[in-house]
């Protein structure tokens, strides 16, 4: 059930009967209601009037987006992204952060212009926000209680957007005819043709049985699709499920965690960077930078400011556009009320608190979701790959077809009229043209079993083409914090000047009147400029158990300040006018206090008696940032002592080298200022007008409290998952917004930077104006041989390099990136990927989203921001070291396709090929039936084919280089040789024994059938029952031949004794069951009476099943002994030439 659209909850749906029995009157609660939002308890924080809003944008037919968002995807670029119209829940609509994306497809208008243009009568952006929470039923300081919550969820239903139409007919139609559907559908018919009209007045029953057979084949093709369409479409819809997606909600006065579909009309809920807003609402309170990303609903990429006061009178805007026939025609155009936050659109900076006033289908999000069409998804680049493969075989079956009927039209017919009907000519045609159906459907399934194993690693796909993409990552370019660490930072030492401390000596001096005072100004300025805040205003629970809401640095912070201060009292003596969140380019969060009620003391902590605060009229502003950034604003610093000195040079020079000192051992390093803002220097209306102006305009002059550095240890795992990575072959990066020095250690010890200290290049080491020409390109040969390269950069040395340098830095082993912005990220993403490298990026905050939706493969960590995980295209719900899971299951399904491939080959497609060609030129009687091909290819070679996909991978897969896209395809002409070649030895086989044991023992030599086209001086019925006998023979040796190809291609260069079948680690316990079901599907139509006279089948004595026997032993031989050489000569060219 969900939320139908309503543009407002009148008072019968808001004050129900069931309702009232918990209820007030309806006279008193809303005097009591209007009561309590009369009190100035609800503070509404300045906002700012950050960006110019969302320009018109007119969604004519011709150039409206729709809701659709793709990336220009290229196989070799960009990442495998899942469509957004293949039936992805809201949660995980892609988003960007300025990263520019194109439109595809033609745009369509939208239906249901109806539920559209009732947005335009929405007015919770014109009222009041009291007279919003007062139609609501709630109270902003308390929020609702659990029992009516749950009757207005109960009543009105999830907060969901009703899932699209799923368009039965037209998923059918493509179920029938997409894929190989349609060729053999067209087949079909010629072979009911072939049996009548055309093979009056003696049709052949084997006309009409091919041709059931291939319709029979089209059905089981078809409930394949439809089975594999279905199991896709749960996994992608249970993503939802397996993520979090709660929000932060305030119920009965505290601040809880429920889902996202939990929520209902009235709902307080707080929104914080990096948070997907759940439902439309309107803002109550926010901060001055408080932005949004709409584009998922405007296509616009620059974020919008969010206000609480009205700042337009639409809600939305309808335009009138005169169409093509004269009709005037609605279209949504334009989300102006930036006081609203919309459904599915991301908090890109700032936080902000509001009230949930539309939901599930009737939001904006959802009215348009209703209204919009969906396209089918696009092509992956596997299936692109496979469809080429399948049309150059299709062609080469072509011009072979083409050929026979040139020859039978030129020649047989006019030299040998008697030799090839009409009828028979056109099911040669169908049988040289057929292709290896086993193909298509070993390939979905191969992407299905190991997206299903990779899950059960805990590793989430967005799309199954993800699964092989992964294989042929060469770079990995790694955010730090919370993905190669654990993302619980603890404050370990603090400076106060020059003087550092642990937070045990901290803790032992607190005493000191003195220095104690001065540690305590430091845990008040940590605990009061903090977006963290404990959960649960009865939670009893202290330190470390005790649960918070916020990120890892704010948290860490907020644990120190509270070993020290009771953040709760501290916190309710000040009163918040305004704040600069952190965010990555300023790299420092400010706020700006104003004090509200004293408490116990004149003047709570952090002001000290030489402040000489006016509490009355002055202002503190508090800043936390990094230290490279605040040291230029600072002018001043608190001692030990507690008095406050000129920061001239030399202390300057002493707080820098504090502060390196904690970065070298792998801290990550805030600076804690503090300042006092008198009357005088600040203007109210500046404040009320451009809060954020005001505010960086006062964030100079300020004064040091003091340093504190935490440590965000590396995980459990981090190390050897890194030396895995690099032992098979890729380039391990690391890109952090964190200092220099802090990410070089960290990388040290991650096992990244494996050089010595004095052997790390920086950017004055890289050459300036080397001609690029003379660059070389990164080679890994060489980089085996002379040993691994480091070197580290820092964000503003990126801004400064030449293309010179930047090539030059693409040729190291192992980099380091630190300091790095979100558009440096982007930047270094784009570049390895121009070098030709396909690039895996691997993070968990907002800042991670621009370089994770560039990448090749996009993999985030769960925990992390949902910006993160939107953009992402493979999602780590576990531990770090899952990647090297995914990699290998990656290539393991490239192998495994590989090695379907070349089993199916031989058989499904040479093999079959030469009886027809044998009969058409040398006249000889066709050695294998058309009816029996058809069997190989459907029936005995697809189990067999299929159990392949669960092999495990061979012992060196991890220890290969990465392939390369570019050069490396599927199905090359390694793949091709290897294939025809035994598809020469089994047809050369398979001739022998038909046309010994068949003809020749039966008394026919192979004299009176060469060269004879149809005019055999043989006993007609001899020959008939010779022929069905040759062609059964020839069909089993096929089968049991088949057997030993697929032990054979189970590995490329390992021994079938190393990758034992039999084994619990390297074994494949579907390959016999499918081996004996195969052969019992060949016994099956070749001993039963009933079906031995539809498909011209004969018994055969039992040795001739062991003489294929010996063949077969004898091609595993053949290619063991090739395996060897190759094994024990590397450089041949016969190791070359292998596939």
């Amino acid at each position: 059930m969900s939320r139908q659209p309503s543009s407002t909850f009148d008072d019968k749906e808001r004050w129900s009967d069931e309702e009232s029995a918990v209820a007030p009157p309806p006279d008193a609660s809303s005097n009591a209601l209007r009561a309590r939002l009369a009190k100035p308890k609800l503070r509404l924080r300045p906002s700012g009037t950050i960006g110019t809003g969302i320009p018109e944008l007119e969604l004519s037919r011709q150039n409206h987006r729709t809701l659709e968002r793709t990336n220009s995807v290229s196989f070799l670029s960009r990442p495998a992204q899942v469509a957004p119209s293949a039936r992805l829940p809201v949660d995980f609509r892609t988003l960007s952060i300025q990263v520019t994306e194109t439109q595809r497809g033609e745009p369509r208008a939208l239906k249901g212009k109806k539920n559209i243009a009732e947005l335009s009568s929405l007015e919770w952006h014109t009222l009041p926000s009291e007279e919003v929470c007062l139609r609501l039923g709630v109270a902003p300081e308390i929020g609702h209680d659990g029992a009516l919550a749950a009757r207005r969820l109960a009543k009105n239903g999830p907060n969901a957007i009703s899932p699209p139409p799923r368009n039965l007919a037209k998923k059918i139609f493509f179920y029938v005819f997409g894929g190989f559907g349609s060729l053999l559908i067209g087949a079909s018919l010629i072979c009911f043709i072939s049996w009548r009209p055309l093979g009056d007045p003696h049709p052949a029953a084997s006309n009409l049985a091919l041709a059931v057979v291939l319709l029979v084949v089209v059905a089981i093709q078809a409930v394949f699709n439809a089975w594999q369409d279905f199991s896709t479409g749960r996994v992608l819809a249970s993503i939802s499920g397996l993520l979090p997606s709660d929000v932060l909600v305030k119920r009965e006065g505290s601040i809880i965690k429920v889902p996202a579909a939990d929520l209902v009309a009235g709902d307080i809920i707080s929104i914080v960077l990096g948070c997907k807003v759940p439902a439309d609402v309107r803002i109550l309170e926010c901060s001055s930078d408080l932005q949004f990303d709409r584009s998922i609903l405007t296509g616009e990429s620059a974020a919008i400011s969010g206000t609480v006061n009205d700042t337009n009178e639409n809600f939305v805007r309808l335009s009138i556009q005169q169409t093509d026939d004269h009709h005037a025609d609605e279209h949504f155009t334009q989300l102006e009320a930036k006081n609203i936050a919309l459904q599915g659109t991301l908090c890109t900076s700032g936080s902000g608190t509001g009230v949930c006033v539309e939901l599930g289908d009737s939001t904006v999000f959802g009215r348009i979701a209703q209204a919009a069409t969906r396209e089918r998804p696009q092509k992956t680049t596997l299936e692109v790959e496979i469809l080429r493969f399948v049309i150059i075989i299709a062609s080469l079956a072509f011009a072979v077809a083409v050929l026979i009927v040139v020859l039978w039209a030129a020649w047989l017919r006019r030299d040998h009229p008697g030799f090839i009907s009409v009828p028979a000519l056109l099911i040669d045609c169908v049988s040289v043209a057929f292709i290896p159906e086993g193909l298509p459907v070993s390939v979905t399934l191969s992407l299905t079993v190991i997206a299903a194993k990779m899950q059960r690693k805990n590793i989430l796909c967005k799309s199954l083409s993800t699964v092989e993409s992964l294989g042929c990552v060469s770079v990995i370019c790694s955010d730090k914090t919370g993905t190669l660490t654990q993302n619980r930072m603890t404050v370990v030492n603090v400076a106060i000047g020059a003087a550092s401390f642990t937070t045990t000596e901290v803790s032992d001096m607190l005493d000191d009147k003195g220095a104690g005072t001065v540690f305590s100004a430091l845990a008040s300025v940590a605990a009061l400029c903090n977006d963290a805040s404990f959960a649960g205003a009865g939670d009893e629970k202290h330190g470390p158990e005790r649960a918070v809401n916020g990120d890892a640095t704010d948290t860490g912070l907020l644990r120190f300040a509270d070993r020290y201060e009771a953040i709760e009292a501290l916190r309710h003596c000040w009163r918040e006018v305004g704040k600069i969140s952190f965010n990555s380019k300023n790299k420092f969060a400010i706020k700006l206090l104003q004090l509200a009620n004293r408490g116990p003391i004149d003047v709570p902590q952090p002001i000290s008696d030489a402040d000489r605060f006016v509490a009355e009229e002055d202002k503190l502003l508090l800043v936390k940032g990094a230290p490279d950034i605040l040291m230029a604003r600072c002018s001043f610093y608190v001692t030990l002592d507690g008095t406050t000195a000129l920061l001239d040079d030399a202390a300057r020079a002493a707080i820098t080298a504090t502060q390196t000192t904690f970065a070298s051992q792998g801290q990550r390093v805030l600076l804690l200022a503090k300042k006092i803002i008198r009357v005088i220097d600040l203007s109210e209306q500046a404040l009320h007008d451009k809060p954020e102006d005001a505010i960086m305009a006062l964030n100079t002059d300020l004064t040091i409290v003091g340093l504190c550095a935490l440590v965000d240890p590396p995980r459990e795992d981090t190390k050897e998952t890194v030396r895995i990575c690099r032992r098979a072959g890729i380039r391990f990066m690391m890109v952090t917004g964190d200092f220099a020095l802090t990410a070089e250690e960290i990388a040290k010890q991650c096992g990244i930077i494996t050089t010595p200290i004095s052997s790390i290049k920086h950017l004055s080491d890289l050459p300036r104006d080397t001609p690029l020409d003379e660059i070389s390109a990164f080679d890994p040969d060489l980089a085996e041989t002379n040993g691994p390269t480091s070197l580290v950069l820092s964000g503003p040395e990126i801004m400064a390099m030449t293309e010179s340098q930047w090539k030059h830095t693409l040729t190291f082993d192992e980099v380091v990136f630190a300091r790095t912005s979100p558009n440096q990220k982007l930047q270094i993403v784009r570049a390895f990927q121009d070098a030709g490298c396909t690039v895996a990026v691997t993070g968990d905050g907002v800042n991670d989203a621009p370089a994770l939706k560039q990448a090749d493969i996009g993999v985030a960590v769960a925990g992390g921001s949902e910006v993160a995980m939107e953009a992402a295209d493979l999602i780590l719900l576990d531990q770090f070291s899952a990647i090297v899971v995914g990699i290998e299951s990656g290539r393991l399904c490239f192998e495994n396709l590989r090695k379907t491939l070349l089993y199916l080959l031989p058989a499904g497609s040479f093999s079959e090929l030469m009886p027809v060609l044998m009969n058409v030129i040398f006249g000889l009687p066709q050695a294998l039936s058309n009816l029996q091909m058809v069997l190989i290819c459907v029936g005995t070679d697809v189990l067999p084919a299929m159990s392949l996909v669960f092999e495990h991978p061979e012992a060196d897969l991890l220890l290969r280089r990465p392939r390369n896209p570019k050069t490396e395809h599927l199905v090359d002409l390694r793949v091709i040789l290897q294939a025809y070649t035994i598809g020469v030895i089994e047809s050369l086989c398979a001739f022998v024994g038909a046309f010994y044991f068949g003809f020749a023992r039966s008394g026919i030599p192979f004299s009176k059938l060469w060269l004879q086209y149809g005019g055999y001086d043989v006993d007609p019925d001899l020959l008939a029952s010779a022929t069905n006998r040759s062609q059964t023979i020839y069909f089993f040796s096929l089968i049991v031949m088949q057997f030993f190809n697929l032990l054979s291609t189970r590995t490329r260069r390992l021994s079938i004794i190393t990758q034992n079948p039999f084994s619990r680690n390297t074994g494949n316990f579907y390959l016999f069951p499918a081996m004996a079901i195969s052969l019992c599907v060949g016994i099956f139509f070749a001993y039963i009476p009933a079906i031995q006279r539809v498909f011209l089948t004969a018994q055969i004595p039992a040795y001739m099943f062991f003489v294929p026997l010996g063949y077969g032993v004898g091609l595993l031989l053949l290619d063991e002994s090739r395996k060897f050489w190759v094994r024990t000569h590397p450089k041949s060219f016969l190791a070359w030439i292998a596939w």
